[in-house]
């Protein structure tokens, strides 16, 4: 089995919020660099990276030139290609739009693994189990106004979320009561038994984190997450001894070697790990791996269509974030029902993209 082609297309999504009837037109368009890569006896894999903003056009220039390397490459050797274009990227690793790349390239592959193996991704990488728990995500947004932030929160609930995750960290001007009230405003919508996560994405600092978090405390938050700058191991790390509430990063960083420093340091109490920063399937295994040696639980950013596998497959696999920016990408894509999603059982990644963007590849060749 050998390379044939490498393609890729930039597709581009508008930035609904579909679970709980979000503010229309939130935020700039999505764009994603969607992958295609076919061997010569026809077996084709399939990829998605993510950057967004200016960058995107980029990001496609690194992975086409990627791909080319490849071609005539075995796809089962993982290891060996990602040696390949790690050595090829010269100094341009091992971090931002090289990872980025490489993690497109190395998800398509795993894909054409799994279908050479008539197996699901889940089952190839161990099997565990066939179905995680999954929050709802991206319908409570610091950007939201605090009355359609409880009629969301509700909507979820009815809609049989138990875990969903919000956001503090507000913008602009803001208060340590204001931060509060919003937590508030979510509890009493949701009730005691529904798991909340709250997202700060970077935005405090450590002192803040410990202040404000906690004055979250009452609210019992499953988790803290990203509280502050993600590579201040020594800072995260105060933050998780002075609180109760777990915390939770990892999504920021790049590649593996952050998290060993995060995991040695005790910065986090949850990796949080993103298939896109991390360099694709096979390294986002590595990091689980770390994890589970340090006794601590993994969760997913992004991309659930793919990362109900990585969970479903690890012991220490906790929860999927459900923000469905990318299910417009695929053909009957899996989503949650009554909380929990369940992976796909065809071979592979068990996705197809969409009839719209198999024709844009369809077009070229």
């Amino acid at each position: 089995m050998k390379i044939e082609r490498v393609q890729s297309r930039i597709v581009s999504l508008p930035p609904d919020e579909p679970l709980a009837g979000g503010p229309a037109g939130h935020g700039p368009p999505r764009d994603f660099v969607c992958l295609s890569v076919t061997t010569n006896d026809g077996v084709e894999g399939i990829g998605v990276t993510f950057f967004g903003a200016a960058l995107t056009r980029a990001l496609k220039q690194a992975v086409d030139a990627l791909g080319a390397l490849i071609v005539g490459d075995d796809p089962r050797h993982t290891e060996a290609i990602a040696d390949k274009l790690r050595n090829a990227a010269g100094t341009s690793g091992p971090g931002g739009i090289f990872t980025l790349a490489l993690s497109a390239i190395d998800t398509a592959l795993w894909d054409i693994k799994g279908k050479a193996a008539n197996l699901s991704l889940a089952s190839l990488l161990g099997g565990r189990r066939s179905k995680v728990p999954a929050y709802a995500s991206g319908a409570l947004m610091r950007t939201f106004p605090l009355n359609h932030l409880a009629k969301a929160a509700e909507t979820l609930v009815k809609n049989g979320y138990t875990q969903m995750k919000t956001q503090a960290g507000l913008l602009g001007d803001t208060t340590p009561e204001q931060e509060v009230e919003r937590i508030r405003v979510v509890r009493e919508a949701i009730g005691p038994d529904v798991a909340l996560m709250c997202d700060i994405n970077q935005r405090w600092t450590v002192d803040q984190a410990i202040g404000i978090g906690r004055r979250f405390e009452e609210f019992h938050l499953a988790w803290l997450e990203d509280v502050t700058t993600a590579d201040d191991y020594a800072g995260l790390a105060r933050v998780a001894q002075q609180l109760d509430t777990p915390v939770a990063g990892g999504e920021y960083v790049y590649g593996i070697a952050p998290f060993r420093h995060m995991l040695e340091a005790r910065s986090v109490d949850i990796a949080m790990i993103d298939l896109f920063r991390v360099g694709g399937i096979t390294q986002w295994m590595k990091v689980a791996g770390m994890a589970e040696a340090f006794n601590v639980p993994v969760v997913s950013h992004l991309i659930p269509e793919i990362h109900v596998h990585l969970i479903a497959a690890v012991p220490n696999g906790r929860v999927v974030e459900y923000m469905p920016w990318t299910m417009r990408l695929f053909e009957d894509p899996p989503v949650p029902v009554r909380g929990e999603i369940t992976a796909p059982k065809g071979p592979g990644l068990g996705l197809r993209f969409s009839a719209e963007i198999r024709g844009r590849f369809a077009a070229a060749e």
